[in-house]
């Protein structure tokens, strides 16, 4: 797995701000963006955050390349529709060479994984038989859900506010949770103050799961027994 921030808002924490100091002031957006020093942008974006008003940091946007994951992720990915996806496509790329991701559960268990690369390895046999006879678009049917594939995903940043808040908890399969934080360690890098308490709920405060939860809260210096005591998980 591989993620690559390839492009997004140069001036995304300016911008921001702009849009923010628009809805509480007389002035001109075009004035009011000259006006703010870089400097200052982040405290401005972090007020407005902290007390919900999360429309502003909708004008910046970021795309991603997310490489070399299973379809069973991107399936869960692409539930996310305030966003932009673009996915390799298996009518129009071979899959004749086997690719495909195994779950670390079953990669540390012999038996398991046996089991799991037999089945592999009919699915390609079916599927490289298919392909002699039929277009590819339909042998594609045989394939896997673990099948490897590329996509390229645009959100902007209160769409992904939304989508780390959900994947990158720990009850968020594996394979996605860290692809959710390669991709919010990556944002925090050029737009620090968007996403300065951006993550999972527990990141900010109390866990969200009742009683799903894991007890085993992600932000620093948080109490998990008492957390455990609130919302007991299930054993």
């Amino acid at each position: 797995m591989k993620v690559v921030l390839l492009s997004y808002t140069k001036d995304a924490e300016v911008l921001c701000a702009t849009a923010a100091r628009t809805c509480y002031s007389k002035g001109v957006p075009s004035e009011i963006k000259e006006k703010i020093a870089p400097e200052r942008a982040g405290k401005l974006i972090e007020d407005v955050v902290s007390i919900g008003h999360h429309s502003v940091i909708e004008h910046a946007y970021y795309t991603f390349s997310i490489e070399g994951v299973s379809r069973a992720m991107t399936h869960q990915l692409v539930r996310h529709r305030m966003a932009s996806f673009s996915q390799q496509s298996q009518r129009y790329v071979s899959m004749l060479d086997p690719e495909y991701v195994v779950p670390d559960s079953i990669s540390k268990d012999e038996e398991s994984k046996k089991i799991f690369v037999d089945a592999m390895d009919n699915a390609w046999e079916a599927y490289q038989r298919l392909a002699e006879k039929v277009p590819v678009e339909d042998a594609r049917y045989v394939l896997p859900n673990a099948c490897e594939t590329n996509i390229v995903v645009t959100m902007n940043a209160r769409e992904l506010m939304h989508f780390f808040s959900l994947r990158c908890c720990n009850r968020a399969q594996t394979e996605i949770r860290e692809v959710a934080d390669e991709m919010l360690r990556l944002v925090k890098e050029v737009s620090p103050s968007i996403f300065k308490d951006a993550g999972a709920p527990c990141v900010r405060g109390p866990c969200t799961e009742g009683k799903m939860t894991c007890g085993k809260p992600r932000r620093k210096g948080a109490d998990a027994g008492s957390i455990q005591k609130q919302h007991p998980s299930k054993s």
